[in-house]
């Protein structure tokens, strides 16, 4: 029978993760698809420790602050429209209060680079290869924090500088860590304020660049998310409201094919029975205080208990003090 699309085996990993594997996602808003989505599955997960980052240098910029543990100081921040802010992080991080600002900075930082250390994976999604240089600072940001747009000059990497400055540190990661494995993929999210003929060479870049470096790295490799969307999924029934984003069933099946890829058969069991927590934590009840209601909490605070004792590594504390 025809399928009247395009289906393209993806080979599965030789490297799988597990409930006890770490890892890091890092990049665009779509890497927080995947990353929030096994963190909220209770896998030992970090996601996005700079905020959401769009272009290859940004992202290599955070991953050397994490690389250094950089601890980030007043002379590093920045105040606008009554918020103090970090050009290397994403707005979650800024406050009207300084002091909070940098807490939240240093804090997640600290965290993030321990857990670099003892990771076995890190997801990068390019989103872009445009970056924006503050014109006084003379620094790429990760985000423009909504100045004026002249406080910034708008350029276009190439292929050979994203391999060139990826290639340095891809290199000090694999001394500090033999095991680590680094899996790249580019955001099917187009960025279509570019202009769409730009973002098609924006993401022509990327691709250039990306394969440069699984070519010469070994512990490098490539998962099509991009081309998943466009080929597979290649109709606009599969985006959001703006045609820009995929919605949530594209989402959900991209991230099937790269649990498909990357997790282990076993794993995938155990999503589906924490999964079943998670929806029950979202259920919304009409009448808590009945006895219904209090014989369904109970039933899954008896789940809560069983997976525990089969799985004693697995972090279910959310869902015991919940569903208690």
């Amino acid at each position: 029978m025809e399928t009247f699309r395009t289906v393209f085996d993806i080979p599965e990993s030789e490297s799988k993760i597990n409930y006890l594997t770490k890892s890091i996602f890092i990049g665009s808003c779509f890497t927080e698809s995947i990353g929030n989505y096994l963190k909220e599955l209770k896998f030992p997960t970090i996601v996005n420790p700079f905020g959401i980052v769009y272009n290859p240098i940004s992202i290599i910029n955070s991953i050397k602050f994490l690389l250094g543990e950089k601890k980030f100081s007043e002379k590093d921040l920045n105040f606008y429209n009554d918020v103090w802010f970090s050009f290397y992080h994403h707005s979650r991080f800024s406050d009207t209060d300084k002091k909070k600002c940098l807490e939240k900075i240093n804090e997640t930082i600290h965290a993030s680079s321990e857990g670099l250390k003892q990771t076995e994976f890190i997801f990068i999604t390019f989103g872009t290869s445009f970056i924006y240089t503050h014109r006084e600072k003379n620094i790429i940001v990760n985000n423009c924090h909504k100045l004026p747009s002249d406080t910034f000059t708008k350029s276009l990497l190439n292929a050979e500088r994203i391999f060139s400055e990826y290639s340095e540190y891809i290199s000090k990661l694999k001394a500090a860590n033999p095991s680590l494995k680094i899996i790249f993929t580019v955001s099917p999210v187009r960025h279509i304020n570019d202009g769409i003929i730009e973002n098609q060479l924006s993401k022509s870049i990327l691709f250039v660049a990306v394969h440069k470096i699984i070519e010469k790295f070994n512990n490098c490799f490539y998962f099509p998310a991009y081309e998943i969307m466009m080929d597979e999924l290649r109709d606009y029934r599969f985006y959001a409201s703006d045609m820009i984003h995929p919605n949530e069933t594209a989402i959900e099946y991209i991230r099937n094919r790269f649990s498909e890829t990357y997790i282990d058969a076993s794993s995938r069991d155990i999503m589906c029975e924490i999964n079943k927590l998670v929806q029950a934590k979202n259920h919304k009840a009409f009448f808590p205080k009945t006895a219904d209601f209090d014989k369904f909490m109970k039933k899954y605070l008896q789940k809560v208990s069983d997976l525990k004792k089969k799985f004693s590594y697995l972090d279910l504390k959310e869902f015991e003090e919940y569903f208690k």
